[in-house]
């Protein structure tokens, strides 16, 4: 069973997600992660893709290699800004002859610069109506349990998602650190008719210097959470209680039913495995933390 749309009709499902090295020593980084994560039997695992010819092939040799050389079920994410519409339409096409049947279908960053083109699919939605249009994808979305930033309020983001998610086959969230957000987010789609699969993305905040940076990606850490972390002390107890967060809030997701959980991995293993651990979905060795 390759398709992720096919094992979320079986059950719930535990995925981890990648970013493309972009030199030697994150290649090397990222395969020491994957001969990590591999025993632990992830349900699948996805690749980023920041958009960009160079970033394209990255994405794309990275996922072909894991058909080729892993027991691993790849994602492939692709955007469609920057990109006209027949080089996305070559890029699915590249991807189903590689074999891959799970697409991530993205708006993407606006890019930036006075040469930089728009693209001419403006949002997820269209690309997900190609993909559909070449045929043979099982496809996921990104839902914003705070809302898009690009949103104007919060209303208008849940319609925007719930019409793409109809299209779609499941959405994987942004991380989030209070599962209240995520069950809101399901409920706001249930009132809307929606009842697709959202797979609740989690990213563990192992290091205060970390605080300021999930903001930066689009969810600040609650305060609560920023004080339990400033009182934890020194650095390795910091992290020891930014993983027993993140596995408090697994649980809690766990027992109210989500679809699934999506670990951002930032290509490191430690965090993920040790959840894993307390969660008992895995043997409790699997190496030394990084």
């Amino acid at each position: 069973m390759t398709r992720i749309s096919d094992m979320l009709a079986k059950g719930r499902t535990f995925s981890f997600e990648f970013y493309p090295p972009r030199d030697d020593e994150e290649h090397g980084v990222l395969v020491e992660t994957l001969q990590e994560l591999q025993p632990l039997g992830p349900s699948f695992v996805s690749v980023t893709y920041r958009g960009g010819r160079e970033s394209r092939q990255r994405t794309y040799q990275l996922v072909v290699g894991m058909l080729q050389t892993t027991s691993l079920t790849p994602m492939a994410h692709l955007v469609c800004a920057a990109h006209s519409r027949l080089e996305l339409a070559e890029i699915l096409v590249d991807l189903r002859k590689a074999g891959v049947d799970n697409l991530m279908a993205l708006g993407g960053d606006l890019p930036q610069g006075p040469a930089a083109g728009q693209g001419e699919l403006k949002h997820a939605v269209e690309l997900v109506e190609l993909a559909r249009a070449i045929g043979g994808f099982s496809i996921g979305v990104a839902a914003h349990p705070a809302g898009h930033p690009r949103s104007p309020d919060l209303g208008y983001d849940r319609d925007r998602l719930a019409e793409k998610l109809r299209l779609a086959d499941f959405a994987v969230t942004q991380f989030f650190f209070r599962s209240a957000e995520y069950f809101r987010l399901v409920d706001d789609l249930l009132a809307r008719g929606v009842d697709k699969p959202v797979l609740a993305g989690i990213m563990p905040v192992t290091s205060l210097a970390a605080i300021p940076r999930r903001a930066e990606m689009g969810a600040a850490v609650p305060p609560e959470m920023v004080e339990a972390l400033e009182a934890a002390g020194d650095a390795a107890s910091v992290r020891r209680t930014g993983i027993e967060l993140a596995t408090t809030m697994c649980r809690e997701l766990l027992d109210g039913g989500a679809a699934g959980l999506h670990f951002y991995t930032l290509n490191r293993s430690a965090a993920t495995r040790e959840i894993y651990t307390n969660l008992d979905l895995a043997p409790a060795t699997f190496g030394g933390a990084r």
